[in-house]
């Protein structure tokens, strides 16, 4: 069972921000609060987004 909890409460904001930067880049109509009207197409080209943002500033710190 999944468990979207924040480990970290404090980056909340951050992350949401983050969300809607990459949901924008992508062309995803992401809208504070309920989604359920977006494809899973939509929502996971958000998550593929965010990871391929996050591995590519990795990588930059390598």
């Amino acid at each position: 069972m999944a468990n979207n909890k924040t480990l970290v409460p404090q980056a909340k904001a951050g992350l949401n921000k983050f969300k809607m930067e990459a949901a924008k880049e992508v062309g995803v109509d992401l809208k504070e609060g309920y989604n359920g009207d977006l494809t899973s197409r939509q929502n996971g080209s958000v998550g593929g987004q965010m990871t391929k943002k996050m591995v590519e500033q990795y990588e930059k710190n390598l």
